[in-house]
């Protein structure tokens, strides 16, 4: 893996680390802290579940599947370490919130959430950087993926074309 991709790994899971601990510090538990209005909101909750909030009745289970997951994330990634920088920039986007939520996980047995936004009682569940990470790194490979559908549909209508 490049120096970049492991810059990138170690900066997700250190500002994922980082971040909740100083929420965990300097706030109560369900302490709400406005920050663009009642848009944008800094809420400390503790999730026991898996994301968004939903409840899983075995943890232990549940840990253990995610750290499965990025085991097999880490050897996916291994396996396309020839491909293009964004797939490799994704897949370590993924690993490193899926590392960031574990070590909660592990350690304390339930994940600091904190980033709340919405508009009056219209709410999305409250999340953290590596939940960010995860779904930054998955959208990129979503457009990844269309964008290879696109090609390889292009290159059939020039080969029937032709």
């Amino acid at each position: 893996m490049s120096i970049g991709l492991i810059s990138l790994f170690i900066a997700v899971v250190a500002f994922d680390q980082v971040t909740k601990t100083i929420v965990k510090q300097a706030m109560t538990l369900g302490e709400s802290i406005p920050v663009i209005g009642d848009a944008v909101r800094i809420t400390f909750v503790e999730n026991d579940g898996i994301a968004f909030g939903l409840h899983v009745k075995n943890a232990v289970i549940f840990t253990a599947i995610s750290i499965l997951a990025c085991i097999l994330i880490m050897v996916y990634l291994w396996k396309q370490r020839k491909e293009g920088a964004w797939l490799k920039a994704s897949l370590v986007l993924v690993l490193g919130g899926a590392i960031g939520n574990v070590i909660d996980r592990v350690l304390f047995g339930k994940v600091v959430d904190f980033i709340d936004v919405g508009y009056k009682t219209l709410r999305w569940p409250v999340f953290n950087v590596a939940d960010s990470a995860v779904v930054i790194g998955m959208g990129i490979m979503i457009v990844l993926m269309i964008r290879e559908e696109k090609s390889k549909s292009s290159a059939k209508a020039d080969v029937s074309a032709g």
